[in-house]
């Protein structure tokens, strides 16, 4: 089955092979005409064979991922899992798209794995926010733990915190109630924690 037709409507597709375009020709001078065969009128077994093939370019797997998440194939999370925790954030962006899009029950359990490893927090950003778009049961738990970590003094990682502090505000769990008041200090959090208090109302 083909699955190009709703593709020129999606815009992180469109973003995504334009951004693809514009590295793989500062890199090599030329787009490779399997370049524009991954981005035109494939089936999802031709997607998958471009995804699992040996020696493919990193580009080609990203196209053949986020194509495949789009069309609702499991075969598509993990290679989309790995490049949530891209150290590039457009890469991240356009995973986290595909994703949620994919709509795998894994991929809350997988965010929330990539969010909580200190190991790997200044990648953090994108699994935060996709944590906090899913509202699944392990968005919470997830959100209040990396957020009362950024919390310590000279922490670099705030926009991790902020991301934090705004997603739980949107999930509006009382739960987050306490991590949330112990936010509100912080000379970067402080106003974002109010706000999501204030979402809070009077719940719990």
């Amino acid at each position: 089955m083909e699955i190009a037709e709703e593709l020129p409507e999606d815009p992180e597709f469109c973003s995504m092979i334009d951004r693809l375009r514009e590295e793989i020709g500062n890199a090599e001078g030329a787009v490779p005409a399997a370049f524009e065969e991954l981005a035109g009128p494939l089936g999802t077994e031709e997607l998958h064979r471009a995804l699992t093939a040996p020696g493919q370019p990193l580009w080609a797997r990203e196209i053949a991922a986020f194509r495949l998440g789009l069309a609702g194939d499991p075969r598509a999370f993990e290679a989309l899992v790995l490049l949530l925790n891209h150290r590039d954030p457009e890469r991240c962006v356009s995973a986290a798209h595909a994703l949620t899009r994919l709509g795998d029950p894994r991929t809350a359990r997988a965010a929330a794995a990539l969010a909580t490893n200190e190991l790997r927090v200044a990648y953090a950003l994108l699994p935060v926010r996709l944590l906090a778009g899913l509202r699944a049961p392990e968005s919470v738990p997830a959100l209040v733990a990396v957020l009362r970590r950024r919390l310590a003094p000279g922490d670099p990682h705030w926009r991790v915190g902020l991301a934090c502090v705004e997603g739980l505000g949107a999930l509006g769990d009382p739960e987050a109630r306490g991590v949330l008041e112990a936010a509100l200090p912080h000379p970067r959090f402080g106003g974002a924690a109010r706000e999501a208090l204030g979402r809070l109302g009077d719940r719990g």
